[in-house]
């Protein structure tokens, strides 16, 4: 492409654009550069792109996106206000507005990104669609999947990725949506069909400073949807529902306990830990849209926690938007099977045990209300303290512990710092570590705390008998607690079916 058919897509304020050159790529990193590329120098975290300028003109690169003027290297530069939104709108134009050509969702919260992406891509593929996907886990175009790198990647992979997809012919994707790819800008000039937000709770305040600006970040993705989209909102959600007034988006709106909601969730029931319930539709414009659903319809879910309901409302009004008739919506439900980690049954015998990664306050509140409505006789908490993220976020997650634990008869926690089982970052501090002690000291809440993992992990089914519930609950130090809680049941269960055993773990990313 001309460098100057690139340039008409974004606002430049210093450069030639009278220059006929010809620009074969685009890269943002220095040992991404190919002879005849578009060098655009970013500002991250922790490094400056403007600092590998030289190197990417020493591999070729023809001109370059900047936000100040390097006077010292003789190679084109037009200079921008915002390079990262300078990126997106370039490579928007570059791969000839891929996003454009799919019908993109685009989903955003602070728990339940992940499950919601996983159902709508698997009630889409039901109906027979070929679909794309962009998340934590996995990126998806059409019949080709990879393990993914970022949960949002950077905008210029992000618009390779749709191009892609639409020369693989999807019509339909999904994507999780992170409050820092909104930040950054990652997700600048994809053109979203609808976009939806289902919670906000704390998460994330080291990288954003607050949680005022957390919450901006994540309402981004709804007060700049274009006029004519669709916006999916949680009315049970306090911050979400503040929304439904500020975006040119149409609203569609869902809840459980608000009842002034477009789409109701009646009849739940959660005995079991796999929700059954009844959906209601109240919203009848446009005709064109609504007038062929029924007023009501029952979902049945396999998978467990009242997270999961919210998680599956998201998913269903936004397949209803698509178009996708009701009973493929109900199979395709009732078939999906889960996303690691989020309240997933690894283990269903003489006890249950459940997997999930707890990973903050919001989160937390969830899970244990999930607890709350099912039906078994006592609980093991196995809680591994989330090193790296400082006191305020561990004693908020100690102090959700704490609520809910006489609702839920917990007298006892056994906590691990998963020594061996962290990276660096991930370690837990003394700080960390005392926070949540006196947090549960304060409750009247006992603690046994192990360094290792399969200590704490073999200690919590040591002590549960048969209709119990283990949960294994934590991020990162708690990730491989599923294959380690299952090894020791093998151990410990030998007349057990081994497959069985271990079914949890087939197809596995975490803790693998």
């Amino acid at each position: 492409m001309k460098l100057k058919e690139l340039l008409n897509s974004i606002t430049f304020l210093e450069g030639n654009p009278e220059l006929d050159l010809d620009i074969r790529d685009l890269a943002y990193h220095s040992g991404q550069v190919e002879e005849g590329s578009l060098f655009v120098c970013l500002k991250g975290y922790k490094t400056d792109g403007h600092l590998y300028l030289e190197q990417a003109l020493e591999k070729g690169a023809a001109a370059a996106v900047v936000e100040y003027i390097r006077k010292d290297l003789d190679i084109p530069q037009y200079r921008v206000a915002d390079s990262r939104a300078a990126l997106a709108a370039l490579a928007d134009t570059f791969y000839d507005h891929p996003s454009s050509k799919i019908h993109v969702t685009g989903v955003t919260a602070t728990n339940g990104k992940t499950t919601t992406t996983y159902m709508l891509n698997s009630i889409l593929e039901k109906q027979g669609l070929n679909t794309g996907l962009i998340g934590t886990v996995i990126v998806k175009t059409g019949h080709i999947v990879r393990p993914a790198d970022l949960t949002t990647p950077e905008s210029l992979d992000l618009h390779r990725i749709f191009s892609q997809m639409v020369e693989n012919k999807v019509s339909h994707a999904v994507m999780e949506v992170s409050s820092s790819g909104l930040e950054l800008k990652r997700v600048g000039n994809i053109d979203y069909d609808t976009v939806v937000l289902n919670n906000i709770s704390r998460e994330h305040i080291d990288l954003h400073g607050s949680f005022e600006a957390y919450f901006n970040a994540k309402a981004g993705l709804i007060r700049h949807a274009k006029k004519g989209s669709w916006a999916v909102l949680n009315l049970d959600c306090p911050y979400s529902s503040t929304l439904k007034n500020e975006t040119a988006a149409r609203v569609f709106t869902y809840g459980l306990k608000n009842r002034e909601a477009d789409c109701l969730v009646t009849n739940l029931d959660l005995s079991t830990g796999r929700a059954r319930f009844k959906i209601e539709i109240l919203k009848k414009e446009p005709a064109d849209i609504f007038a062929g659903y029924p007023g009501s319809f029952q979902v049945e879910l396999s998978v467990l926690g009242l997270h999961s309901v919210y998680n599956a409302m998201a998913a269903i009004l936004a397949a209803l938007l698509r178009g996708i008739p009701v009973r493929v919506i109900q199979e395709a439900l009732k078939e999906f099977r889960g996303v690691e980690r989020r309240f997933e049954l690894i283990f269903e015998d003489d006890i249950k045990v459940i997997d999930d990664h707890f990973a903050n306050y919001g989160n937390i509140n969830v899970t244990l209300e999930t607890l709350q409505m099912m039906d078994y006789k006592n609980l093991h908490l196995v809680y591994a303290i989330r090193g790296g993220r400082g006191v305020t976020v561990n004693r908020e997650n100690a102090e959700a512990i704490a609520k809910w634990a006489p609702r839920l008869e917990l007298d006892k926690v056994i906590a691990t710092t998963s020594v061996s089982h962290v990276d660096e970052k991930d370690v837990v501090s003394e700080e960390e570590r005392l926070v949540f002690e006196e947090v549960m000291e304060n409750a009247g809440i006992d603690v046994e705390i192990y360094e290792e993992l399969p200590g704490a992990i073999a200690r919590g089914l040591e002590n549960a008998s048969p209709e119990d519930v283990v949960l294994l609950a934590g991020c990162q130090g708690m990730d491989y607690g599923a294959s380690i809680c299952l090894d020791q049941l093998h151990h410990l269960k030998p007349h057990l079916d081994k497959d069985k055993v271990f079914a949890a773990l087939k197809n596995r990313v975490a803790g693998i």
